[in-house]
């Protein structure tokens, strides 16, 4: 097979699983999808639950490794659709459908690219992995699968970056903070009125600077998202509660940010979770000087990927633009896969790591 045809295959498979919805904890035909092409093809697929990967057919484990993932799940469709979003429809060299770019593009080039590289003498190992859950970090997700797998040295994540390398990656948390007061008749001048007293720390959330500025990413972000207090007009609150979304660089840890955090503010704090870190890779890795030697600028997104979840060097590289993501009437171009494809055979081929 020529490049071309594997550019072809690459766009029928994305028919195929645009056509299949696969809403986040709901992508079990998706999966199929996958599965059953990969067989087709000849290749040997693992699966658990919806996560379904491939490992190269001469794995060595003296070899590094590469990890080549994007997921398979996607968001609800939004109301403003004009289009039916599970019927892909291509019109003048733009395929439309729900999921095309974010992220079915670099999820399918990537499958055709393992097997491109696969077929051909290489320094390195490749797995590639198509990941569940990836829209809501769900447990059942990519970090389910990942010790399933062989030492991973470096991962590509296909996510939509137009095919310029985004070699860091914000991470999330999300804070709850709860300031306390005492009860009180409100025409009686009595109780401690638990909203005054979040009027600081929401003040403190929105003004506070963290030293660390990241090149690539810029300062970490706070922002109170959601207020609830109170029950009725005459009634003095005796509890605020606030959610606040706070997106780290890859200068704090999670755990660093929530330290700080607490020690600043008068409610009570708490973390959903620490687990989605902020991701980076050194410019001097080889696959990022082999992006900058073909006229590649890296640079960092603000976006969550299931990078977060990787505890290994990993950047992301992918076909489309992020910016159509989640959005209405969401595509990618046909000539955007093929150069996908092109660039990452370019990147891969003779790669030493």
């Amino acid at each position: 097979m020529d490049t071309k045809e594997y550019c072809n295959e690459a766009v029928e498979l994305l028919k195929r699983l645009i056509a299949t919805p696969s809403v986040s904890r709901d992508e079990s035909r998706a999966a199929d999808v996958m599965e059953a092409y990969m067989s087709e093809k000849g290749l040997k697929p693992y699966r658990l639950k919806n996560n379904v990967w491939v490992i190269d057919p001469e794995y060595d484990e003296a070899r590094p490794t590469i990890l080549l993932n994007a997921h398979i799940d996607t968001v609800k469709p939004v109301s403003t659709w004009t289009r039916d979003p599970y019927t892909p429809t291509v019109k003048e060299g733009t395929l439309y459908g729900l999921g095309s770019n974010d992220c079915g593009g670099g999820l399918c080039s990537l499958l055709q690219i393992f097997r491109i590289m696969t077929s051909l003498q290489r320094n390195c190992n490749f797995i590639y992995l198509a990941s569940a859950e990836e829209e809501v970090s769900g447990k059942d997700g990519i970090s389910l699968a990942l010790p399933e797998l062989p030492k991973i040295d470096v991962a590509v994540v296909g996510e939509p970056t137009g095919m310029q390398p985004a070699v860091a990656e914000k991470g999330l948390m999300v804070l709850d903070m709860v300031a306390h007061g005492v009860s009180g008749h409100a025409a009686r001048n009595e109780g401690v009125n638990a909203i005054y007293k979040a009027l600081s720390d929401i003040e403190w959330v929105r003004d506070y600077q963290f030293s660390k500025v990241s090149k690539f990413l810029g300062p970490v972000k706070m922002t109170v998202t959601v207020i609830n207090a109170g029950t009725q007009h005459n009634v003095i609150p005796d509890e605020c509660r606030m959610l606040v979304d706070v997106r780290t660089n890859e200068l704090y840890t999670n755990h660093e940010v929530f330290d700080i955090i607490r020690e600043h503010v008068g409610s009570d704090v708490s973390a959903h979770s620490f687990r989605l870190q902020s991701s980076h890779i050194s410019l001097d890795h080889p696959l990022v000087r082999r992006c900058v030697d073909m006229g590649m600028t890296p640079y960092g997104s603000p976006t969550l990927s299931d990078q977060a979840l990787m505890p290994f060097p990993s950047f992301k590289l992918g076909p489309g633009e992020s910016s159509r993501s989640h959005s209405a009437d969401e595509f990618i171009r046909l000539s955007e896969i093929e150069d996908a494809i092109n660039k990452y055979i370019q990147l891969f081929d003779g790669i030493q790591i």
